[in-house]
């Protein structure tokens, strides 16, 4: 595997952001008289995007909206308030972030939360400095489980997609790696729809982004060994 660099996804493989996009969501719902859900709901609606969050969130109103472009405002006023102010670190993130550094690999963020949210969040939780690259879910004209921001990511970086690796938590992050020919490796603990990732199609499942690192490395000097 002739790896130089590492494509992340951001929420449910690097952070928990399920209590922000919850307290949001709720918010958002309170403004259209409907009540709370539960975090681990909310939890089920992650991962193609804002828009879809949102559609996810209101499912249950009496009526359709007539401007649906009201909710998205809504959530957006709400999240801009409360990002990052309760999304943690997993464990193992820095010392499996560290030691790809270590490895010399070039590291960037592919997501589908919109830049205007996703480059503070990495500022507040400490990450930024450890990432050359972000592209936002707003970046290309289409998100995963499209290829394209995977493939922006490598031409932005002047390497071919079989010289990247994608690490995700879900079957946006499988799918879209598959369909750019790139390498993935899922984390268990993300959001994936409420659904299990053993079922998805990838290069292996690991129980960290520390884990990554090792799984990684011990690629590497088996080639290099062999």
């Amino acid at each position: 595997m002739n790896i130089f660099s590492v494509l992340f996804d951001l929420d449910g493989t690097l952070l928990d952001t399920i209590p922000d996009l919850a307290s949001a969501c709720n918010a958002m719902r309170i403004d259209f008289g409907l009540p709370v859900l539960p975090e681990e709901r909310i939890a089920t609606f992650v991962g193609k995007g804002s828009e879809n969050l949102v559609q996810r969130a209101l499912t249950d109103l009496p009526e359709p909206l007539a401007d649906p472009s009201q909710a998205l405002e809504s959530f957006y006023y709400h999240y801009q308030l409360c990002n990052g102010q309760h999304s943690r670190l997993y464990s193992g993130v820095l010392e499996g972030l560290e030691d790809f550094k270590n490895q010399g690999l070039r590291l960037a963020i592919v997501t589908n939360k919109p830049e205007q949210f996703a480059r503070p969040l990495l500022e507040q939780t400490g990450l930024a400095s450890y990432f050359e690259l972000l592209v936002g879910g707003d970046t290309c004209p289409r998100k995963k489980p499209d290829p394209l921001p995977f493939l922006h990511a490598c031409e932005q970086m002047n390497l071919s997609p079989q010289q990247a690796l994608v690490i995700g938590d879900s079957m946006n992050d499988a799918q879209a790696a598959r369909a750019a020919h790139i390498p993935v490796l899922l984390v268990p603990y993300g959001y994936n729809e409420g659904k299990d990732v053993q079922s998805l199609d990838s290069d292996g499942i690991v129980a960290s982004i520390a884990d990554a690192a090792i799984w990684l490395r011990n690629q590497r000097n088996t080639i290099f060994t062999s």
